[in-house]
């Protein structure tokens, strides 16, 4: 077997060379031939050839910064961190043995092996508020969808005439999907940071945060605060062995359970509630320029990172200004945040069409996917391309995306639900207004693209 690496890291100093050195004492224990390109401050060393990589059984990058990708089309290539590797190389090898074909022409495949490394990758306070946002994100959309169609059958006041199918359809939206979306951010976040005990008391705390009216962001706090309680529970209240059995089931729900809550009602709770209510009176009075800026600003972050820790910020606030509003009320930011989202994959899709010239032939094929993806709100669809020519492609998908949210904010489209590209276009408020936002940023970032990258040789 012979194994190729390329190891980076943002200061290309020790850590480089250090992941080098892990990955080929790994892949030397285990027989196979190896060599390790690295990209360190002194410049790129050990460089590998079109010939090795040709014949390489498997490619492993253990990067923290962007690589030149188009060499490794058609190779299997895992793509990690540089502490992966120093982590445990040996099983980094496996795994690259297994990894999927980079510019195989299922550009999906591609994309959802880059969004499981990513979510495999997460730490800290990231790791868990993805991880209650991910839990929560099937609520609202079932609840925003029940509810878009209480209004699509029954007009915007059928679903108070008891019995209709207005009024089941608002009645599992509202008291269904939309009731449980903050128990379910709190209590996934605390599951996070403590495991199976963080659950019912992050739930509990999430429930009295909408008592409070302290929605997404008492959730927020109420599960953070539930994980760090239940974990300190279980490291300072020791019981008998005898009793061991009764900890998960008695004592920490029910003491985290009345912590977490009196601490929401007695201490945290007002002033919770106090910014949220503020927040959402800020965003409900934005108008103009103001909501311009808003909008390129998150165009800006939808794009810049494609699914990283930058989007998902963008993308959970989104969320929050969902999770504010009374049901069936759409949130202008979320619209934003999603026609910014689709617009990278979708202009990108556009540049193969109108400057084929500009890009291989595994991209080109690739292109076909990206409008399906693009479409679908995914905006990762991009990164197969932005990785392959990062300097060029990454300013024009920013551009494209700040120009859609800037537009749809001027032009007040709103949005009901936080998923689902244009299979929820009837949850889109102004859709007219709200398409051609898409449209112009697809334009401008396809243009910018093909201006930019310079023709494939």
């Amino acid at each position: 077997m012979k194994i190729l690496a390329v190891t980076a890291c943002p200061t290309g100093i020790a850590h480089t060379y250090m992941a080098a050195e892990a990955i080929a004492d790994a892949a030397k224990k285990k027989g196979y031939d190896v060599k390790v390109e690295t990209r360190g401050s002194v410049g790129v060393e050990n460089e590998l050839t079109a010939e090795e990589i040709k014949s390489a059984d498997a490619i492993i990058l253990a990067c923290d910064t962007t690589v030149p990708m188009e060499r490794f089309g058609g190779k299997k290539v895992l793509m990690v961190g540089v502490s992966d590797a120093l982590k445990n190389a040996s099983g980094l090898i496996e795994k690259a043995l297994n990894a999927p074909v980079y510019g195989s022409a299922n550009l999906a495949d591609q994309v959802s092996a880059i969004k499981e490394q990513r979510a495999a990758n997460r730490t800290g306070v990231y790791k868990h508020l993805m991880n209650g946002v991910s839990f929560m994100i099937p609520f609202v959309v079932a609840g925003g969808i029940s509810i878009a169609l209480s209004f699509l059958i029954g007009g915007y006041n059928g679903f108070q005439e008891p019995g209709t199918l207005a009024a089941y359809l608002m009645s599992i939206g509202s008291g269904g999907g939309f009731a449980l979306m903050v128990p379910i951010l709190a209590g996934y976040i605390a599951y996070s940071i403590a495991d199976r005990p963080g659950l019912a008391v992050g739930m509990i705390g999430g429930s009295v945060a909408i008592q409070l009216n302290a929605g997404f962001l008492g959730g927020l706090v109420a599960g953070f605060l539930a994980g760090y309680v239940v974990l300190l529970i279980k490291k300072y209240i020791k019981m008998p062995k005898s009793l061991q059995g009764i900890m998960p089931v008695l004592v920490i729900p029910v003491l985290g359970a009345l912590i977490v809550g009196l601490l929401m009602f007695y201490v945290l709770g007002t002033p919770v509630a106090a910014i949220n209510t503020g927040m959402a009176n800020f965003l409900n009075g934005l108008t103009g320029t103001n909501a311009i800026l808003l909008g390129l600003i998150i165009g800006l972050m939808m794009a810049f990172d494609m699914g990283g820790p930058v989007n998902k910020a963008a993308y959970a606030f989104g969320t929050a200004t969902l999770a504010q509003l009374s049901a069936g009320q759409g949130s202008a930011v979320m619209a934003a945040v999603m026609a910014a989202g689709m617009t990278p994959p979708l202009g990108l899709a556009l540049a193969t069409v109108l400057f084929k010239k500009k890009f291989t032939d595994f991209e080109l094929e690739s292109g076909k996917a990206a409008w399906v993806l693009g479409a679908s709100f995914i905006t990762e669809g991009a990164i197969p391309f932005a990785a392959a020519d990062p300097l060029r492609v990454i300013p024009s998908i920013m551009a494209g995306s700040a120009v859609t949210g800037a537009l749809s904010m001027l032009f007040n489209a709103t949005l009901t639900v936080p998923h689902g590209g244009i299979f929820v276009l009837f949850a889109v408020g102004n859709i007219p207004m709200y398409l051609i936002s898409i449209l112009v940023g697809t334009v401008v970032t396809a243009l910018l693209v093909g201006t930019l990258k310079k023709n494939v040789a």
